[in-house]
């Protein structure tokens, strides 16, 4: 069977995620199998998922989806080269994907891999020490050593894959793909642009999320089984989830940081963690913390990962590393058949009933009881304040 895997967050599945799941299958046939690799409670962009990850698994069935797995938080909240290392790991380890679909705005494979080929150039490693070490920002440095080198190769227009948000995650999983065998799909970003305010039959999942929180008519925005899984969840109190609702607990614990505590979190080594330091204890909310620290030095997406690593304790995944195991979130009948296959071929050990955990190592039990204080802490912005359901509880979605 030709079996798809995504890397998604999903926050929340819309219109644009449908049609990339019903382009797959128009490329690779009707009986093929997609497996999604999905941020849990928490996203890349250093926030809270606007509903949990069992609803979100649920939305990626219902949508097209055939088996969805857990990217633990590490890699989830992680910068783009270790998030798509994680995905990646994941779906190699499952064993059963050929392809590695992926979204991007350019939607050209030869221009996403002659610049991710570019980045694997000793020269390239070189300027990029010496352009931060006189003070150029990351994006600014690796645009302007790889355009000289993507110049000479004579590829020069490629350099615009590394300028576009979809595209660069793009370029890290053609990176994180060398040496799986999985063969990689670009597919074109269709309908608004990634961060996009713009309202419209493929709005971007940031405008779905500011409807959300303002009230407007989001449900035009997602195909109706999200929607009404998103209605569900709200009537519920378990969503719309948005860190502002929990900003005293988040504040409380930065508060009782020391100067070194945020050291594990800073990334790049680079004393950011200091100026996180006092910004902190200046701000009175997210947003005063974090305009505090910003420089033209620190993109915000940075700043924000820097604050949920903190206020959750877990520093991004260090480089090489991948996840330890394969927990399962949801499937249907095909998904069975593939976790079937998984038996035989999988890597990794499969996680279907949470409690099985303990059977395995002692680095996939640490990562999956880190995973559960990450879920008794996000449910702490749900507006109706509950008790939480225990990770070694909670099943997987199955339809």
């Amino acid at each position: 069977m030709t079996v798809a895997g995504v890397i998604a967050e999903y926050n929340p599945f819309h219109r644009g995620h449908a049609w990339q799941l019903g382009e797959i299958r128009r490329r690779l046939g009707a009986d093929a199998g997609i497996v999604v690799c999905m941020s849990g409670n928490f996203v890349q962009r250093g926030d809270f998922a606007v509903l949990n990850k069992h609803a979100r698994a649920e939305m990626a069935l219902e949508g097209g989806a055939d088996l969805v797995l857990e990217l633990p938080t590490p890699w989830a909240c992680a910068g783009a080269e270790q998030f798509a290392q994680g995905g990646v790991a994941a779906l190699a380890g499952a064993g059963v994907v050929t392809h590695l679909a992926f979204g991007s705005e350019c939607g050209d494979l030869e221009l996403l891999s002659a610049a991710a080929d570019v980045l694997e150039d000793p020269v390239y490693d070189a300027g990029l020490v010496r352009f931060t070490g006189e003070g150029m920002t990351f994006a600014a440095a690796r645009q302007a050593v790889a355009g000289v080198l993507l110049e000479r190769r004579g590829k020069g227009e490629a350099v615009g894959c590394l300028t576009r948000p979809n595209d660069i995650l793009a370029v890290e999983y053609l990176r994180a793909l060398r040496g799986t065998g999985l063969r990689p799909m670009a597919l074109p970003r269709i309908g608004a642009a990634h961060d996009s305010r713009e309202e419209g039959e493929y709005s971007s999942a940031s405008a779905v999320r500011r409807a959300v929180r303002r009230g407007g008519d989001w449900r035009e925005m997602l195909p109706a089984s999200s929607a009404r899984i998103l209605a569900g969840e709200m009537e519920a109190g378990r969503a719309p989830v948005f860190l502002e609702n929990c900003q005293l607990a988040v504040l409380s614990q930065l508060r009782r940081m020391d100067e070194e505590d945020f050291r594990p979190y800073d990334g790049g080594n680079e004393g950011l963690y200091r100026r996180f330091y006092r910004a902190v204890h200046t701000g009175v909310e997210a947003e005063d913390i974090l305009r505090a620290a910003k420089t033209k030095r620190y993109p915000m997406a940075r700043l924000r990962r820097m604050l949920l690593q903190s206020y959750l304790e877990v520093p991004q995944a260090a480089q090489g590393e991948t996840p330890p195991y394969l927990r399962v979130l949801g499937a249907n009948g095909r998904g069975r058949e593939l976790l079937g296959r998984m038996r035989k071929t999988a890597s990794l050990p499969v996680i279907t009933k949470p409690g099985h955990v303990r059977r395995l190592g002692a680095e996939a039990q640490r990562v999956f009881d880190l995973e559960a204080r990450c879920t008794d802490l996000y449910v702490l912005a749900c507006p109706e304040l509950g008790a939480p359901e225990s990770e070694y509880r909670a099943g997987p979605v199955m339809l």
